[in-house]
């Protein structure tokens, strides 16, 4: 029914779109009308007459919805286009306001897409992107703004136009992000088939003021400055912000579904089944029962699943496995990441240098015992040697050194 309506909207835009009363509107347009009012009536149901909190409460959760904020902002479109229209001297004013409310009531038909997987987390990479947008707006603006003052001040040397300043300083260096660079302005070198005068007269009077050709050849150093910067500089800021939301949505895209469809699905549960026009006949038969037969309205609970006894407890065995299962995983990608792998990797490295030290300490051992074991070697060949000759005779052999001895007198030298 949606396409139906913006087909309707379409139609009488495009074909139909009737001069002020008594001329028209045209039946077509009426039907318009109308098709509008249900939808009013429905989001004033969805904002004052749901769940059990205060209407300010309701419209605070209403409010926080984007695609709520658009449908406030396209019903208050098409109001001020219609009031409008419907005056000769207000006319064309109506015509354009209704033309961008079309489009805003097109751009509401992405709210559909949420339900799907793939398409869905795509719908808040966009508006992620265009928060992105806003803050290279503002740098671009102040750059922009800088280099177009400079440069209308040293091309022209006066000219109180605003109108005309205005284009130049804001409009024109814009363009210039797409290429489109008037040379023959820029350059006095080149031919400016443009009538002009440098009588301030004539120039107050709306006359096109002469260029000035003193500081022309810094006129071309900052456009070569405002270019590198705009279309290098900024442009692959952008597209590096553009890169980083992309990765990080698409990182958790199925969380960001899994709430959208969640949404989606609370908030047309709680519709009525009509869709507009027809929901019409569900607002009448509410009214009815609300306010005519004083029917009391039951509080819905949307989703909420009420268990006891054995099911409950078998509900919270399953949400206690689960809630392990997710523990575990959590676990293991932990591990998995760099940063886990670099601990481990420094642990063991710090268990390997300790390991290697122990070994120089037991290598410094065992060479000091193979010093003490061969002093004792020789010290029992020569005790053996002594004994073994005549008592009266003199050993002509010294006992031997311990070598720790020699090394300690060697390094007293």
């Amino acid at each position: 029914m949606y396409f139906l309506f913006l087909v309707l909207f379409a139609y009488v835009l495009l074909m139909d779109f009737k001069p002020p009363p008594p001329s028209g509107p045209a039946s077509s347009e009426y039907v318009l009308y109308f098709w509008v009012f249900t939808i009013v009536c429905e989001e004033i149901r969805e904002t004052f007459f749901i769940g059990t909190m205060t209407w300010r409460q309701r419209f605070r959760v209403y409010i926080q919805d984007v695609w709520n904020k658009f449908d406030l902002i396209a019903i208050a479109l098409f109001l001020i286009g219609s009031t409008s229209r419907m005056f000769s001297w207000s006319y064309e004013f109506g015509r354009d306001v209704l033309c961008v409310d079309y489009m805003v009531f097109t751009l509401r038909l992405l709210h559909i897409v949420a339900i799907h997987k793939q398409l869905g987390p795509k719908i808040i990479i966009v508006g992620k992107m265009v928060k992105d947008v806003f803050f290279f707006l503002f740098f671009l603006g102040v750059w922009l703004m800088a280099y177009g003052i400079a440069n209308q001040a040293l091309l022209y040397s006066y000219d109180p136009n605003f109108g005309r300043i205005f284009r130049r300083v804001f409009y024109r260096p814009y363009l210039h992000i797409y290429g489109q660079i008037p040379v023959e302005e820029v350059d006095v070198g080149k031919v400016w088939d443009v009538t002009c005068t440098d009588d301030t007269t004539l120039i107050e009077g709306g006359a096109e003021p002469c260029r000035s050709t003193h500081n022309n050849w810094l006129v071309a150093i900052l456009l070569v400055i405002y270019l590198l910067v705009t279309n290098i500089l900024l442009i692959n800021l952008l597209i590096a912000m553009f890169s980083y939301t992309f990765t990080e949505v698409q990182a958790n895209s199925d969380i960001y579904w899994k709430f959208q469809r969640y949404n989606l699905i609370v908030q047309y549960h709680s519709k009525p089944s009509l869709a507009p026009p027809f929901i019409i006949l569900s607002h009448i038969n509410l009214f009815i029962k609300r306010v005519i037969r004083k029917v009391p309205s039951v509080k819905i609970h949307h989703f909420v699943l009420q268990l006891k006894g054995k099911a409950a407890n078998r509900l919270m065995t399953w949400e206690s496995i689960q809630k392990e299962d997710f523990l575990t995983a959590q676990n293991k990608i932990q591990k998995s990441s760099d940063s886990e792998k670099l601990k481990r990797m420094s642990d063991k490295l710090n268990g390997v240098m300790k390991q290697l030290s122990e070994i120089k300490e037991f290598e410094h051992r065992l060479k000091s015992l193979e010093n003490e074991m061969e002093y004792s070697s020789d010290a029992l060949r020569w005790i053996v040697e002594t004994l073994a000759q005549s008592s009266t005779l003199k050993n002509p052999r010294p006992p031997p050194v311990s070598r720790d001895a020699v090394s300690t007198s060697s390094s007293s030298y």
